[in-house]
């Protein structure tokens, strides 16, 4: 297992959920929130990490800054050639 993703907490969230991940070497790490449709609507993690673990936070937002809609949503860790996700459900 060359990188790993936590269960987002708190899930269901709202305003808030912090998403805590491990990678095994150095390098680049991308988060990304997707639709239940496919589409990329946020980016939270886009750099090179060292390895270990770590943390972010995802507040219900698009890369515009804008409140997404109450549902449910895939969070896709991609670090040391490999992916793991999880399922996030928005509440308002």
């Amino acid at each position: 297992r060359a990188c790993a993703l936590d269960p987002p907490a708190p899930n269901p969230f709202n305003p808030a959920t912090t998403l805590r991940f491990e990678t095994r070497a150095s390098g680049p790490v991308q988060l990304v929130i997707f639709d239940l449709t496919g589409r990329a609507i946020a980016t939270v993690v886009d750099q090179h990490l060292a390895a270990g673990r770590h943390e972010a936070v995802w507040r219900g937002q698009d890369d515009a800054g804008r409140r997404v809609a109450s549902g449910m949503y895939v969070c896709r860790l991609k670090a040391d050639g490999s992916s793991a996700s999880r399922r996030l459900t928005l509440v308002k």
